[in-house]
């Protein structure tokens, strides 16, 4: 897919303040500072769109993008910041599940993972989450660009083998660097193949 344009909409800190759901969308989910914001950027061939923090846990709103102005992109809050407050976690982890579970015209969601770790729990649930309420969804390795080949396929086949104990099928699994600019030609080609099945379907 080439994209041709790309600019941020709006931020939304509820679920009726969204931009209507009248086009494809896309969210990212993931850990703070796991790098939503850098990939983001690297999908819109624009390093300055998504604004990146080094302090974890500030984006706490639903920040939408448009491409091509034709498909949307949510970029969620981070989950799992420990040093947030309860009361605030909970408004995050409202104001996710609720567009997760009510935004009719989501297509996917992009679960981004640190490449560098081992499995971590709270990824685990998500993903696990997300199949459970049947909400279709891939997961992307992020900063890439810091392991070496042997030491990604490693981290990649723990993931795997986690999610082999419960599923018999394993989700899109996709590899990235905000640095090499890897997985973003897959990245784009996948998010067009699921916009040309939604046109065949309507």
């Amino acid at each position: 897919m080439l994209i041709r344009s790309a600019s941020f909409v709006k931020s939304s800190f509820e679920p009726g303040a969204m931009p209507p759901p009248r086009m494809p969308e896309y969210a990212f989910a993931g850990r703070s500072n796991v790098g939503k914001s850098s990939l983001i950027n690297l999908l819109a061939g624009n390093k300055n769109l998504a604004k990146s923090s080094s302090t974890p846990g500030k984006t706490r709103c639903v920040n939408h993008f448009i491409f091509n102005n034709k498909w949307m992109l949510a970029d969620l809050p981070g989950y799992g910041y420990a040093r947030a407050g309860k009361k605030e976690m909970e408004q995050w982890e409202s104001l996710i599940s609720t567009y997760l579970l009510e935004r009719k015209n989501l297509c996917c969601v992009f679960v981004l993972v640190d490449a560098r770790l081992d499995p971590q729990p709270i990824d685990l649930d998500m993903i696990r989450w997300l199949g459970k309420k049947e909400i279709p969804f891939a997961i992307v390795f992020t900063k890439a660009d810091k392991l070496s080949v042997n030491h990604l396929k490693s981290c990649i086949y723990k993931y795997e083998c986690v999610l082999l104990r419960e599923w018999t099928e394993l989700p899109p699994v996709f590899v990235s660097s905000a640095v090499s600019g890897d997985g973003r030609k897959e990245i784009l080609d996948f998010i067009g193949s699921v916009n040309a099945g939604r046109s065949t379907r309507t």
